[in-house]
């Protein structure tokens, strides 16, 4: 099968959530052996030398790379708001000079599949379907007005809180306005699934959630002796910062009064200065965007995910349980991972259970075991890759344009 995959942001290094999914399709379409083009946004903010991507990576796909700056900016967004009715988020990613290079790749490559990764290339579509017949299938990787609207119900400063509004309100727009446009559904998760089809969908739908390559995962029991919490995401990314402060603010007080030892571990990329001088409080270490985070995430202890807003499928999570960390997150934070509370996960949603939850983890080191053993357990069972994209192109066969 030939497949041409359409990205944002370029699918490499895995910094975050976003290309981690995007990476593990072509990685996987490449191990089963079909033809992989990746045409990709190289954004300023995410800039890769793709010369410099290394050779076992570069040989999985053919790769175009098309700079270009999509950086927010407060004059962008205010003259966004003034003169145009699709949302800032959108915008940033439509350009003439991707539009050419698409083009350019179209007539010279036939494709059976183009895969759109994301909302924000939704826009696309229309110049798709005027150079190719592949079927198109979006690969959602969440329901994006969901996100702003759980983002919205926590915001309380009023510019703000209206600024938001509004782009909850354009978001939801322009999703409603893609429905049914692809041939092929390919949300992250149920939930979203379930929301698109109460949104109007009637296209052929296959949930895929990002795995992990479990062959490359090496769990490691944590020690009886030394426990640390550590969170790791983008800190950029609005609902990241609003948890960890959350639990700074909320959980944190309580659970270093009781355990001094405890250190809370953050990690991310594109922090705001202001953000890192909210959590410079006692036993609160942060270290900012790190090199291995496979690496960080085996020399500490437990995961916690405060998540508040979002929607898809936090990847960081997936790849916590392979490492067979004790992971505590809210139900937004596990949405879409049906691991059992107590068993393979704990989930917390009060400012007191999550105190409890991260007190039992942090107290009871059998406890603590048995969850580890288990999260390593569930993702073999529930997010193995090699199963999951097989489990794609089989569908991509059976609904194809050609069939």
């Amino acid at each position: 099968m030939r497949i041409l995959q359409i990205c944002n942001k370029f699918p490499y290094p895995l910094k975050d959530g976003g290309v981690i999914a995007a990476f593990t399709m072509f990685k996987g379409f490449y191990l089963l052996q079909h033809s992989v083009t990746v045409a990709a946004i190289n954004t300023s903010k995410h800039f890769t030398n793709i010369l410099e991507i290394p050779h076992n990576i570069a040989s999985m796909a053919e790769f175009h790379a098309i700079p270009l700056k999509t950086n927010v900016t407060l004059w962008g967004a205010f003259f966004n708001l003034l003169f145009s009715k699709l949302p800032y988020t959108a915008t940033r990613f439509i350009h003439k000079k991707f539009e050419k290079e698409l083009i350019d790749i179209l007539k010279t490559q036939s494709f059976d599949v183009i895969q759109l990764e994301g909302l924000y290339l939704c826009p696309y579509i229309p110049l798709l379907r005027k150079y190719s017949t592949a079927t198109i299938a979006y690969r959602s990787h969440n329901v994006e007005y969901k996100i702003w609207e759980r983002l919205l119900a926590e915001t309380h400063f009023l510019p703000k809180k209206l600024y938001v509004a509004n782009l909850v309100d354009r978001i939801k727009k322009l999703e409603l306005s893609f429905i049914n446009s692809y041939d092929i559904l390919v949300p992250i998760t149920q939930h979203d699934a379930d929301m698109y089809k109460a949104m109007g969908n009637t296209k052929p739908c296959c949930v895929v959630p990002t795995g992990v390559f479990t062959e490359s995962m090496n769990p490691v029991e944590s020690s009886a002796n030394t426990v640390s919490l550590f969170h790791i995401g983008g800190l950029d990314w609005a609902p990241n910062q609003q948890g960890i402060l959350w639990f700074i603010e909320k959980c944190w007080p309580t659970l270093y009064a009781e355990f001094p030892f405890l250190k809370f571990v953050i990690a991310g990329r594109h922090a705001p200065d202001s953000f890192i001088k909210k959590i410079q409080i006692p036993g609160v270490q942060f270290e900012g965007e790190v090199d291995d985070a496979r690496e960080f995430m085996q020399k500490n202890t437990i995961m916690v995910v405060p998540l508040l807003a979002g929607s898809g499928m936090r990847i960081k999570i997936i790849e916590g349980l392979a490492l067979g960390k004790a992971i505590v997150s809210t139900s937004i934070g596990a949405e879409g991972i049906p691991a059992v509370h107590n068993e393979s996960i704990c989930i917390a949603d009060s400012v007191q259970e999550f105190i409890d939850s991260v007190r039992m983890v942090v107290k009871n080191y059998e406890f603590r075991c048995a969850i580890e053993k288990n999260a390593v357990t569930f993702v073999s069972s529930n997010f193995d890759n090699a199963t999951i994209i097989s489990k794609l192109i089989d569908f991509y066969i059976e609904h194809g344009s050609g069939n």
